[in-house]
């Protein structure tokens, strides 16, 4: 890899680690809203407010297009379908496993995503797969599992069965392939466009859900709270995604993906500091599986001397 690639990836993976913040704490704020909201209408109302946030932007970069290639039809319509894909299709189907899964259990599996990303990215000959990168996944999995602890082991109500640890893995699925798919668009097109577009998508998508769950017939009444969890959820997404799109631009699938292993220990920590939680040795031992796995995924090995 060559000196200005490497910057370059290094770069990618400190926005990315944002983005894995940016997650985290968004999963905190939802939580003091959540049982204020229907989980599409919650999702409509985020992704809105991340629409409105990048439209100023999207209407003041123009044309759209990126070294002369403007954005075809074709093209329009894939970034379109997949946005709604990232989006509406992953909270539809992970809110279908939580109700039949502890919400531990499913976000353990969901954490699979890295290395679902990895093996897709591999198979399409975005990245090459080495054992060390495989590595680095793994443990940042077992972190999740460790920070998570007995959560992500005990029974639901509901006696949760196969369907629902099986819906969380395609909800990971669903959201690796886009992100991996996405990334062949970000070579010809801005990631403000196609983050701006994948987003317009979805909302129209998620619109059809809230309806269903009589959003526009009741619209939500939050407290003072609230709506400040609501405001920061939709602007924290807004730059979370146009910042996850430019780090795979500018860097590999695996290493882009990984960092969403930081969203749930970044959740516990904030619950520790904001909601009173209590630290456990779960918590810290994912820590301890964390750093090595992310340091295993980006380590590059020295380039060989000429003798």
């Amino acid at each position: 890899m060559s000196e200005p690639a490497s910057r370059g990836s290094l770069l990618a993976s400190l926005v990315a680690s944002g983005t894995g913040f940016q997650v985290g704490a968004a999963l905190v704020a939802t939580r003091l809203v959540v049982d204020q909201a229907g989980p599409a209408s919650l999702a409509f109302l985020r992704y809105s407010i991340a629409f409105l946030c990048l439209l100023p932007f999207l209407l003041l970069q123009r044309p759209w297009s990126s070294g002369g290639a403007r954005m075809t039809l074709r093209d329009g319509l894939m970034i379109s379908g997949l946005g709604v894909v990232q989006f509406a299709m992953v909270v539809v189907v992970l809110n279908y496993a939580v109700t039949l899964i502890p919400a531990a259990r499913a976000a353990l599996i969901f954490s699979a995503f890295p290395l679902v990303a990895m093996l897709v990215a591999a198979l399409l000959g975005q990245e090459r797969l080495t054992w060390r990168k495989a590595a680095g996944v793994l443990l940042t999995i077992c972190g999740v599992a460790f920070a998570l602890g007995d959560r992500a082991f005990t029974q639901g109500s509901d006696g949760g069965g196969w369907q629902g640890e099986a819906a969380a893995f395609l909800a990971a699925c669903c959201g690796a392939v886009s992100s991996v798919s996405l990334r062949g668009y970000l070579r010809r097109y801005q990631p403000l466009h196609v983050s701006g577009l994948s987003i317009f998508a979805s909302v129209l998508a998620l619109a059809v859900l809230a309806c269903a769950e009589g959003y526009f017939a009741h619209p939500l009444r939050f407290d003072a709270l609230g709506y400040g969890a609501v405001l920061f959820i939709g602007v924290s997404s807004a730059i979370g995604y146009f910042a996850w799109l430019w780090a795979l631009q500018h860097g590999s699938p695996t290493q882009v993906t990984i960092f969403l292993g930081l969203a749930p220990i970044t959740a516990a920590i904030l619950g520790i500091l904001l909601l009173d939680e209590a630290v456990t040795l779960g918590l810290l031992a994912g820590m301890a599986c964390m750093l090595p796995g992310l340091a295993l995924a980006h380590w590059q090995p020295a380039p060989r001397k000429a003798v």
